[in-house]
């Protein structure tokens, strides 16, 4: 196929402008707020002032009294209702062996009130005018209780528990490894490297707040939620099944536009739950939009570990055995994927791209009266790579090797491949060594020495940073549904459960679409966000592409099939005569043929239907080598990135643009935990110190001049038909261990190496300047 065909214009490898943006950028975009409905009413909270509380009464009377309010409704309501809380899968233990162990969350606080932003009143009202008055009239008598506000306080002797099921304020733990084999290699070793390492808790911040609509159709008993979610079918699993106990088949959930999610859109939250339930009461529609405080107090949290990590190596600088103690804050309400993530995601990939068969990992969940945690860009690999690339940083300076050379002689070889880690997961494949050889050869590491002394010409001090890595994709479900439908008017409609949340995955699965068919890009449509047209895992995880994208080439080679058999008929000859190419089915070495479109037209229903599944074989491993250059101002301590450069092993890659822009994004904010953001509570009292976007350092678009990525395609993943690997999180992943990497090396080279390796983000200009003065 030549470039000039309409396969080499638009199909995967090329750079084609991303089909979703013309709408979005003329305003055209259909989020969950856009959308009203006829005698639509309004859903506000009132939430918690307190950490932990007992709750003594509700006053709601004057909020009913006045006009517009139709409905107060209380945790106790709910629980008469039959309202049950959102569930907590039954899979982990505590150390003494017993079932893991938290409060679950009730969609309205009841009783108890656990955290500062709880809800504890829901009130619908007829206009948003009249909302923050009723609300303001509201009357609860609060008991209040001690806090535990951070993992020290609630691992105290003698600390309030947030549960008493959970004793010592620990919900669950889980070790992984030989302990006594890596006692052992720790007593041989000639050198043992130990840090302390915090990974602070961070507040995902996406453009657009979470919204919740609902409708009940009283004919149908039938309720249509609209939510801005990365997994619409989870969503309505978990509401219909666990919460609300109805059929799944009296709940549709329609997503339209998602302004971005970082893992924090996966679940179902209170405020959903509340919407469905008061639509169903109340027999009328109900929305609700998120204030942007209230996604600070109330949305899951990420991160929030603290860690102490050792490794033991031998003279030569190999590993002999890598030991962690982690305390993971999942809040006041463990939820399911706050706990995997800390527990058993993270340390997958806690050895990465290195030979490291012995290990002994203790992890450990802490109830806290803080907002409960969940996914967030990377969920678990960040803290897992920030670890161990810290510790490799710590120990090359400790044996006096290059922060290279140290991490060379330890690499897992092309040669190992498949490997198997001491985790038990297996890479497919990997080239861990060439992906560190271009990256170094892109920052010009040789030539270091000269730009350090060109910035000390300034009166800046300049430090680099490596992080070399690998990430787990796929959230472990690997099976996707998708449905194509060549139309008899002239298009292709792909349906998948997957979903946009910014990432421009409708471009890349109309790219693969363009890969069958042939026809423009122009006659393909991408429809996601329905469970009425069909299930699945939803958008996590970094697993659209390779999954569904799999999927997607999977149906659409079947609908070709299908079509030839068809156009056998048509044409009056043997299917395996009919050549299919750019829309036109035709016999082979004649004239004879037909469209393709003309085909679907000529059928009973006027179209090509193909409602097919496929399994990919198991996750991806994208890789990737991050260096990251610095100049610090030691008069004000601020820290400015001069050079970001990264070579990453991403597998095929369908739209390099798309492909650079994820590693951007993601680059950006793993550089916010670096150097800005943190959630912050008050350790008193529990209160939020940083609930709005003046008090949280969110990055800005100034933070780093330009990022140069390379995109290694050498080595596809032998997983998936594609040959893909996801990259979503790659860029988060890499950067936040290369940035602060980058600025303990400053301090070393200053002479303040014990500073280097006490180092904690973010690394504002106070803490670094601290770090110098040391």
């Amino acid at each position: 196929m030549t470039d000039g065909s309409t396969v080499g214009r638009f199909g995967s490898g090329r750079e084609v402008r991303r089909i979703e943006d013309a709408g979005l950028l003329a305003g055209a975009g259909r989020f969950s707020d856009d959308i009203s409905l006829p005698g639509q009413s309004y859903l506000g909270f009132l939430r918690s002032p307190h950490a932990h509380a007992r709750i003594v009464s509700i006053d709601a009377s004057a909020a009913l009294a006045m006009p517009g309010v139709v409905a107060a409704i209380t945790g106790a309501d709910l629980a008469a209702d039959g309202v049950k809380p959102l569930p907590l899968a039954p899979i982990f233990k505590r150390p003494d062996g017993s079932p893991g162990a938290s409060p679950l969350r009730p969609a309205l606080a009841h009783e108890v009130v656990r955290f500062v932003g709880e809800a504890v009143v829901a009130l619908v009202v007829e206009s948003r005018a009249v909302l923050k008055d009723a609300l303001d009239t509201i009357v609860v008598d609060y008991d209040e209780l001690p806090a535990v506000a951070g993992v020290a306080q609630a691992l105290a002797p003698e600390a309030p528990q947030v549960w008493p099921a959970a004793t010592g304020n620990i919900a669950a733990q889980m070790r992984h490894g030989d302990a006594a084999a890596t006692d052992a290699a720790f007593q041989v070793a000639a050198h043992i490297v130990s840090l302390d390492i915090v990974n602070q808790r961070l507040a995902p911040t996406p453009m657009e707040p979470r919204s919740s609509q609902a409708e009940y159709d009283l004919e149908t008993d039938r309720l249509t939620l609209r939510l801005s979610s990365q997994m619409p079918s989870g969503a309505r699993d978990t509401l219909c099944d666990a919460v609300l106990g109805i059929p799944r088949e009296k709940v549709r959930v329609v997503v339209d536009d998602v302004g971005g999610g970082f893992g924090m859109k996966t679940g179902l939250y209170a405020e959903d739950i509340m919407v469905a339930y008061a639509a169903r009461k109340l027999r009328r529609p109900v929305k609700w939009t998120a204030e942007r405080i209230e996604e600070f107090l109330a949305a899951t949290h990420g991160r929030d570990v603290e860690s102490h990590a050792e490794l033991a190596l031998d003279a030569t600088g190999k590993v002999l055995g890598y030991r962690v103690r982690s305390h993971a804050n999942v809040g006041a309400y463990a939820t399911t994927a706050g706990i995997i993530i800390q527990l058993m995601i993270g340390p997958w990939v806690s050895t990465s791209i290195y030979d490291i068969r012995t290990i002994d990992f203790d992890f450990t969940a802490v109830l806290t009266h803080q907002a409960p945690t969940g996914a967030y860009r990377g969920a678990g690999r960040p803290e897992a790579i920030y670890l161990i690339e810290r510790l490799f940083d710590a120990a090359a300076r400790q044996l006096g090797l290059d922060p290279v050379e140290i991490r060379r002689r330890n690499l897992v070889h092309p040669g190992q491949m498949p490997y198997t880690n001491a985790m038990g997961q297996t890479y497919d494949s990997g080239r861990f060594g060439s992906i560190i050889d271009q990256a170094v050869g892109l920052a010009d590491w040789d030539g270091f020495a000269a730009r350090e002394a060109e910035s000390r010409g300034r009166g800046k001090l300049r430090g680099r940073g490596l992080a070399s890595f690998l990430e787990w994709t796929g959230g472990n479900v690997f099976e996707e549904r998708v449905t194509v439908r060549v139309s008899g008017d002239g298009d292709i409609e792909v349906y998948a459960a997957t979903m946009p949340m910014g990432q421009g995955i409708a471009t890349s699965y109309a790219q693969l679409v363009v890969d069958v068919f042939g026809v423009p890009i122009e006659k393909i449509r991408i429809v996601m966000g329905d469970t009425d047209r069909g299930q699945g895992f939803g958008s996590a995880g970094s697993r659209s592409l390779f999954t569904a994208g799999s999927a997607i080439r999977h149906a659409s080679e079947q609908a070709v099939d299908t079509g030839r058999e068809l156009a056998g008929d048509a044409l009056e000859a043997a299917a395996a005569d009919i050549e299919y190419a750019e829309g036109v089915f035709r016999i082979a070495g004649t004239d004879r043929a037909i469209g393709l479109f003309e085909l679907a037209d000529r059928q009973p229903d006027r179209r090509i239907f193909i409602d097919a599944t496929s399994t990919v074989k198991g996750p991806s491993w994208p890789n990737g080598c991050h260096i990251c250059e610095v100049e610090l101002d030691p008069e004000t301590g601020t820290v400015d990135i001069v050079s970001y450069v990264s070579a990453n092993d991403v597998g095929r890659v369908v739209n390099p643009m798309i492909v650079r822009g994820q590693l951007d994004g993601g680059a950006v904010q793993g550089i916010g935990q670096a150097l800005g953001e943190r959630m912050v509570y008050d350790p008193e009292t529990g209160q939020v110190m940083t609930a709005t976007l003046m008090d949280y350092g969110v990055p800005r678009a100034d933070i780093v001049r330009d990022f140069v990525h390379v995109l290694d395609e050498s080595t596809p993943c032998l997983n998936n038909p594609l040959g893909v690997k996801g990259v979503g999180e790659l860029g988060t992943i890499g950067a936040t261990p290369a940035v602060v990497n980058a600025v303990a090396d400053v301090l070393a080279r200053a002479g303040h190496g014990a500073a280097a390796d006490r180092l904690q983000m973010p690394l504002t200009p106070a803490t670094v300047w601290a770090a110098l003065q040391s």
